[in-house]
């Protein structure tokens, strides 16, 4: 990093925009470089700017101060990020903010959106033919009206090629820390983190939805309280039998009502369950692997192997070396490469 220059960042503010997704990513590239400039320059120049500057009101109701568009006319931008939010259940693109990004974005570096910003940069024509990520209950509204956008309303975020986006709210932090990994590197990205007091370092190919969560909410009356219970005695004998004796029923009638119910077997909800705890565990502790692989309820550290092979088409070990908050172990095999290209399939992988 003795070599590095500051990299100059842009946040487009507008109207009923969502306070979090500025302040999210512009607090991340603070504390970056807070932690990491010392005597030599900044990590990075953060600018906010608005259609006319000055004061402009979030749907927190808080103001933030902004400088014009047209001060940014003679300056170069490396990242352009456009958060997201509105007033209600209609994302408006304010024409002259539309106008300024299809100008500008040919000469920025990187592109990027937070939540429905994606909208922001659709209606600029930047997103066509992309793969892009939006806060999951605008899904279906951004591919109606940009069909020709591929729209993925699971992943954390998504980088396709020059252009970033990413899910709702929180998850333009973790689009951040990935833009400030790939600027500086994993340890000043992941000590970022922990500086935030983020509770993991999630990856791009991340799910916007845990696994217990989408249990339990797409479930009805007694799975409900079986889901809970599942995720409290992961550790536990979690068979056919015993599931059907904690739901009280029969276990050939409680595995064809569970299936009905949920579309899939209860054996791939508690292996999804498993995977999950394994992963946090690989991500956040350095517990061997036998004892992790007995604490996530497989039968020993092969059984977790082969369930990593298997969901996600790596082992556990590079999954660690990857993801873990202790960053990556030097002379090993990180799994960087494979990751950078193919993120795409590996929460399909992981899913329930």
């Amino acid at each position: 990093m003795a070599t590095r220059k500051t990299r100059r960042v842009v946040l487009l503010a507008h109207e009923q925009m969502n306070l979090l997704d500025l302040a999210g990513p512009l607090q991340a590239l603070f504390t970056a470089s807070k932690l990491f400039s010392g005597n030599g320059p900044a990590l990075y120049e953060t600018i906010v700017a608005s259609v006319d500057g000055g004061l402009v009101a979030t749907s927190a109701g808080l103001p933030i101060m902004t400088v014009p568009l047209s001060a940014l006319n003679d300056i170069a931008i490396d990242t352009l990020i456009a958060p997201g939010g509105s007033k209600d259940d209609r994302m408006r693109a304010p024409p002259q903010l539309v106008a300024w990004i299809a100008l500008r974005a040919p000469h920025v570096h990187r592109l990027c959106s937070v939540c429905t910003g994606a909208f922001l940069l659709a209606a600029a024509g930047t997103l066509d033919g992309r793969r892009v990520a939006t806060h999951w209950e605008w899904v279906e509204r951004l591919a109606k009206l940009h069909p020709a956008i591929q729209v993925d309303g699971d992943r954390i975020f998504i980088q396709d090629r020059s252009v970033w986006t990413s899910a709702g709210v929180s998850a333009g932090i973790d689009l951040t820390l990935a833009l400030i990994e790939e600027d500086y590197g994993h340890r000043v990205a992941i000590e970022t983190a922990r500086q935030l007091v983020m509770f993991i370092k999630r990856s791009g190919g991340q799910s916007q939805f845990s696994v217990p969560l989408a249990a339990q909410s797409d479930a009805t009356g007694k799975f409900a309280d079986l889901h809970a219970w599942i995720a409290a005695h992961i550790a536990d004998d979690l068979s056919i039998g015993r599931l059907a004796e904690q739901a009280g029923m029969a276990p050939r009638t409680f595995a064809r009502a569970y299936a009905a119910a949920h579309g899939r077997t209860p054996a791939r909800t508690v292996e999804a369950m498993r995977m999950e705890v394994a992963c946090r565990a690989l991500e956040e502790t350095a517990l061997p692997l036998k004892t992790l692989a007995l604490r996530a309820g497989y039968a020993n550290e092969q059984s977790l192997r082969r369930a990593f092979q298997r969901r996600l088409g790596i082992g556990p070990r590079q999954y660690r070396e990857r993801f873990s908050v202790h960053g990556h172990a030097p002379g090993k095999d990180t799994a960087r490469d494979a990751f950078r290209g193919g993120r795409e399939s590996f929460q399909s992988r992981a899913t329930v």
